[in-house]
């Protein structure tokens, strides 16, 4: 199994002066899950090389088993300061792909060309295509190959406005992202708790509403993977 990962570049929280980028447990949860099954991880981003960790995800009571072995795995860090520009990718060589969350795939995710035409390619070879929290909106473009939007009709699921009100931030991000996937026809749907895992699946599209559901998107897109 050879998966590609694709992180964002973007490291500015709006206006506010503050820092953001990927979510930490929802790049590590995952990395594991599909690596402890013998999956090839590559890793991308935009601007390739250091992607922008959001600095939240690293404060101490946002730690899990997963970030913890990170902190402990020099070549996991290392894959991850060396990610491979966006631009230099191909959908080929890959059986899925995986796009972690944090509000930094909010600002360069949504209109960013290159991405909406990998997960494109995805689509078009019937190969699976997973996003976890805010990093839906990277789907927000994306069309099928008869020109519908990916999304329409679908069941599809990210980080609820609920969510995004609870850590402040519905007035900072461009955009909320429960909108948008109604707005693209989405048949959007979140689980009965904030912040408690809830996954999505609907054919080879695996949507996560937030950081909780790294780990269990990541199974679901395996089992996708096996069948």
């Amino acid at each position: 199994m050879n998966v590609l990962m694709v992180l964002t570049s973007h490291d500015q929280l709006g206006d506010t002066g503050e820092k953001t980028g990927f979510w930490l447990e929802e790049f590590a949860a995952p990395y594991y899950e599909l690596a402890d099954a013998g999956a090839t991880i590559t890793l991308a981003s935009p601007a390739g090389g250091q992607p922008p960790l959001d600095p939240r995800s690293d404060a101490p009571e946002a730690q899990t088993d997963a970030t913890r072995r990170f902190r402990d795995d020099p070549d996991a860090q290392a894959a991850l300061a060396n990610t491979t520009k966006l631009i230099d990718v191909s959908a080929a060589p890959f059986d899925a792909v995986f796009y972690p969350g944090g509000h930094g795939p909010m600002w360069d995710m949504p209109d960013n060309a290159t991405s909406i035409a990998l997960i494109e390619a995805f689509v078009a070879a019937d190969k699976p295509v997973a996003a976890v929290c805010h990093a839906p909106i990277a789907l927000k473009n994306v069309r099928t190959t008869d020109g519908e939007l990916l999304v329409k009709g679908r069941d599809v699921t990210g980080f609820s406005n609920s969510e995004e009100a609870a850590v402040g931030l519905t007035d900072v991000v461009p955009e909320l992202l429960e909108d948008v996937l109604k707005a693209d026809g989405g048949n959007y749907r979140k689980g009965d708790e904030d912040f408690a895992p809830y996954v999505v699946v609907d054919g080879k599209l695996v949507t996560g509403q937030n950081p909780a559901s790294s780990t269990p998107a990541a199974t679901k897109l395996l089992g996708l993977l096996r069948s």
